[in-house]
């Protein structure tokens, strides 16, 4: 086991970080490697696994040693179906024994994991499905409507795989090389673009522990919760991948979100190390948390969005200690953090944090050249010998720390969700009424950014609004939709005849009186 798991200690992770010693934490080596032998199949012995809290309130708390009969049976089951190695697989369930089970016997049966939201409607389905195309699809409910919009599938309900699951083996040899594809986790980009895979291969896992030991803060005995989509890159690496890697069994949270659910699951669960997302914190005020019932939290850490400074300082109030962010991006891992549970790390408020062992970060201009200590410029990761931009701006000050100067590209960040401005727009052009749209992300004190679709319409009622709202939920995802309306005469354009995005942002955030 490798040395680095015992560091806790700032100045000594630096020291000792090798690449290297990440391979001495796994089975696996170069040469081949499983991602479900590493996260389930070798901690078989360890007891829980998974500790779900359900919106319904109910509590599912699978055992290892469960998780690796599922998985198995899952495997055997695929491969009865004919799915071959590099087959996309993809698993459209909430957080389960079968969501997870579908997830590791997809990885052990050499195929590919391909996690959507439950939220998505036909349309978010159908661009990625389109794109990925998948063998299998598992879904949580209403499979025969899900086996006519897609009747070139094999679509399965999480019934039926419960069913199918009963006569096969509890076991399964995987057989995975290192570099073999494992899991396409897909991001929305840019506004301007479609949702695009991110291919992630079974050596992912050495990346991700980066996070998990330094940007998240895991260590053996922590009792973690991350109520994150494991459909969402927090969710699926930080909340799933990176404590089951290190034999801590996963907290997650399945259904509607209400603070209220996730209070209970702190305490019952008696959680010490929580990641979520800065809306999450701000909906746990709203809900209660209380000094007495954050009383067994060690250790808090966020990520997807910035936090505001008066979540942060209730958070340092109430539960005593500094909410860590880490920063990073879906194609590069985590490179910027604030060490949680490492006590000579000082946390400061307003700050992205320090690199992470093993990265070379720094803040460059126009040429590509790094840029001094209170210089603007672009947030950018030494790669292959070259600076790769992540695509935000920023700034270093005197004694390391990076700050945030905002989004390079238009991408809306909403209470941690990435959502793509042009898949709402096709969505809302499917009605008959709008005859022109753009969608922006506009400021949100709660959520960071919500979308707010502009449209050009020949209707002027309120109620097209609500129509438009609710087509997007319906055809594209609940969660992915303009939470403001406006109508408008026409659109704004740019001397070249495109759509003047900056000119509607400014609009925002002067003429406030959209339809919500």
């Amino acid at each position: 086991m490798s040395r680095l798991l015992e560091i806790r200690s700032y100045p000594e992770a630096l020291r000792a970080f090798r690449w290297d010693a990440l391979w001495d934490i796994f089975d696996g080596d170069r040469e081949r490697l499983n991602l479900a032998h590493e996260c389930v199949d070798r901690h078989v012995e360890r007891g829980t696994a998974l500790r779900i809290k359900h919106a319904d309130g109910r509590t599912e708390e699978p055992s290892f040693g469960e998780l690796s009969a599922w998985s198995s049976r899952f495997a055997n089951l695929l491969e009865r179906l004919g799915v071959q190695r590099g087959d996309r697989v993809a698993i459209m369930l909430e957080p389960s024994l079968s969501f997870y089970g579908a997830l590791f016997g997809t990885l052990k049966r050499g195929a590919i994991a391909v996690p959507l939201f439950t939220l998505f409607g036909p349309d978010g389905v159908a661009l990625r499905v389109d794109d990925c195309r998948p063998r299998v699809l598992l879904v949580e409910r209403e499979a025969e409507r899900w086996r006519a919009r897609f009747p070139h599938l094999v679509v399965l309900g999480a019934d039926e795989v419960d069913e199918r699951l009963a006569g096969e083996r509890d076991r399964y040899a995987p057989s995975t090389g290192a570099g073999d594809l494992a899991v396409f986790q897909y991001t929305s980009g840019t506004t301007r673009a479609l949702p695009a895979a991110i291919r992630h291969t079974h050596r992912a896992v050495i990346t991700v522990m980066v996070a998990a030991l330094y940007g998240v803060g895991l260590e053996r005995g922590d009792r973690y919760f991350c109520p994150s989509s494991p459909a969402w890159g927090h969710g699926l690496w930080h909340g799933t991948i990176a404590p089951l890697a290190l034999g801590i069994p996963v907290g997650s949270y399945a259904g509607k979100f209400h603070g209220a659910r996730v209070l209970e699951a702190l305490a019952e669960f008696e959680i010490t190390n929580l990641a979520a997302a800065p809306t999450v914190y701000r909906m746990l005020r709203e809900a209660g948390l209380t000094a007495a019932g954050a009383r067994s939290l060690r250790k808090l850490s966020f990520t997807g969005e910035p936090m505001d400074s008066g979540t942060f300082e209730w958070l340092e109030q109430t539960v005593g200690r500094r909410p860590c962010g880490m920063y990073g991006s879906t194609e590069v891992g985590v490179i910027i953090v604030n060490y949680p549970g490492f006590s000579d790390f000082e946390v400061r408020p307003g700050t992205l944090g320090k690199p992470a062992p093993g990265w070379e970060v720094a803040i460059v201009g126009d040429d590509g050249q790094p840029l001094g200590p209170g210089q603007p410029g672009e947030i950018a990761v030494r790669r292959k010998g070259a600076w790769f931009p992540v695509k935000d701006r920023g700034w270093i000050d005197a004694d390391g720390y990076f700050h945030h100067g905002g989004r390079s590209d238009d991408v809306i960040i909403s209470a941690g969700w990435t959502m793509s401005a042009v898949e709402i727009e096709d969505a809302l052009l499917k009605h008959p009424d709008v005859r022109e749209v753009a969608v922006v992300g506009v400021a949100d004190r709660r959520r960071g950014l919500v979308p707010k679709a502009f449209i050009v319409s020949d209707r002027r009622d309120p109620e097209l609004a609500r129509e438009l709202q609710e087509l997007v939920k319906t055809r594209l995802s609940q969660h992915e939709y303009p939470r403001l309306v406006e109508l408008v005469a026409e659109l704004p354009k740019t001397p070249a005849g495109k759509t003047d995005r900056n000119a509607l942002r400014l609009r925002a955030r002067v003429a406030p009186d959209a339809l919500e």
